[in-house]
């Protein structure tokens, strides 16, 4: 098999395509023939090393594909079609997992479009039904709107009545968020994006901002909310948040602010399961689009990651084995 390995942490070129011996799986595991694998932003941190790691760094943490083997005590069984987010070395051509992190794909879903909406669309489901559960009565801000995760919570947004400002760097990003369900875009690159959240919500500010840039957006997203509004930090594309005293979230007006994590929102296979088939069956029934930017074998992983970096993407990357 093959698969996007990391000796040393740095920057696209510490990425290496190795061919590694392609094992059986062991008591709960199944070894999974990877159809498409999918790129976030916490591969761009592992293998930099802003996220640390043990090394070597086998890269990817979400993919679809089929069954090919099981070991024993699983639950699935080879030809089943699946998904799965949080299993490290998943931009490869053959995966040995735990099966219990495995979601069945329905059938009215390709495994390219699986692999796009699995982690990104579980993250976008809890951010606006557990983290933060938006209403008809809310505003949200949503950074990085034109994005993999920015697209999915415009969406849902619309869907659960709420008013989304969406956030972004160009004209075409912002008519993509429009079409996504973004009722405002503010292109930050002319604009004060804090000035004109107060100016749209006649100074009253947001309930909820949704924010996966960090460095180049914190301070002023929280000038964004109104009283005890909620401040969702969720990336940091742009570089870690600022230090804050606490004392400044109390003098802002009663804020709350919170850095949830996918892995602590969906441990559990219930929790998975429940927000995976959720998103899963939206997309079905043509509530919830799936936008993938483009598709990149995997041998170019490495310029998937340079696109990340540089913001030249709309929605989703993925690598196709």
């Amino acid at each position: 098999m093959k698969k996007i390995r990391v000796e040393q942490p740095g920057g696209t070129d510490a990425m290496l395509l190795a061919d590694v011996e392609t094992r059986a799986p062991g008591e709960g595991e199944a070894r999974v023939r990877v159809e498409a694998a999918g790129v976030n932003y916490i591969d761009v941190y592992q293998r930099s090393g802003r996220y640390p790691a043990p090394l070597p760094l086998d890269l990817g943490l979400e993919g679809a594909g089929t069954v090919e083997a099981v070991g024993p005590g699983t639950d699935v069984h080879p030809g089943d079609r699946v998904a799965w987010a949080g299993v490290q070395g998943s931009y490869a051509t053959h995966l040995v997992a735990p099966a219990d992190r495995l979601v069945r794909v329905p059938d009215a879903l390709s495994p390219r479009v699986a692999a796009a909406a699995i982690l990104q669309g579980m993250t976008a489901h809890i951010l606006v039904t557990e983290v933060y559960a938006l209403g008809a009565r809310d505003t949200c801000v949503v950074h990085a709107a034109a994005g993999g995760v920015g697209l999915l919570l415009c969406q849902l947004a619309r869907r659960a009545g709420a008013r989304a400002i969406g956030t972004c760097g160009t004209r075409d990003k912002a008519d993509r968020a429009r079409r996504a369900g973004a009722s405002e875009v503010i292109l930050y690159t002319e604009a004060d994006f804090s000035s004109e959240v107060s100016r749209l919500t006649s100074g009253a500010g947001a309930q909820v901002v949704y924010d996966s840039v960090g460095a180049d957006t914190f301070q002023q997203s929280l000038s964004c909310l109104a009283p005890r509004g909620m401040m969702v930090l969720f990336g940091q594309s742009s570089g870690p948040a600022p230090k804050i005293d606490p004392q400044d979230l109390g003098a802002r007006g009663s804020l709350f602010l919170t850095r949830p994590s996918l892995f602590h929102y969906a441990g559990e296979r219930a929790d998975r399961d429940r927000h995976a088939g959720a998103v899963f069956d939206m997309i079905a029934r043509g509530e919830l689009d799936i936008h993938i930017d483009r598709e990149l074998p995997l041998a170019r992983a490495a310029e998937a990651h340079t696109l990340l970096e540089a913001r030249k993407t709309q929605g989703k990357l993925l690598l196709v084995p």
